[in-house]
């Protein structure tokens, strides 16, 4: 079916108490690391779509700490098919101790990064400028004060 209007998407930068991210490998984005997430369903707020996305895919319960970026993603060479997305990007950490369970369908394996390692690694340009917000020092103080004790 032939999309009619770009599509929000809600994308997790999931952070562990070390610092460390989650990447995830998606046959949607092949060859390319990318952060779990998906679709906002009638009805949802952004951040509960997430929560929902996140466990789906990747079986962890999130917090969600704050919105870093909205990005307008009009038919990405990168995805595997023809799409206009209006990605939410947001920051999240995982709650406790929790170890990720891929879903095989959306997300086929996962990675724990560095933001900086992970800038290193094949991953869009989407995600790109995800990670250099959270790192960017002129972003929110709450944020990079908690990256910074991480």
């Amino acid at each position: 079916m032939e999309q009619v209007f770009p599509e929000p998407t809600v994308g997790g930068l999931i952070q562990r108490e070390d610092g460390l991210i989650l990447l995830c490998s998606s046959h949607k984005w092949p060859g390319l690391y990318t952060v779990p997430g998906g679709h906002v369903e009638l009805g949802e707020t952004c951040e509960d779509a997430l929560v929902r996305e996140i466990k789906e895919e990747v079986g962890l319960n999130i917090t969600v700490l704050d919105l870093i970026s909205i990005q307008q993603v009009i038919y990405p060479k990168e995805f595997w098919k023809r799409a206009h997305f209006i990605f939410f990007d947001y920051l999240c950490r995982v709650v406790g101790d929790q170890k990720p369970v891929v879903d095989s369908n959306e997300i086929q394996s996962t990675i724990w990064a560095s933001p900086q390692d992970a800038l290193k690694l094949n991953i869009d340009r989407y995600l790109k400028h995800f990670i250099g917000r959270i790192l960017d020092k002129e972003h929110t103080p709450f944020i990079i004060s908690w990256i910074k004790e991480s």
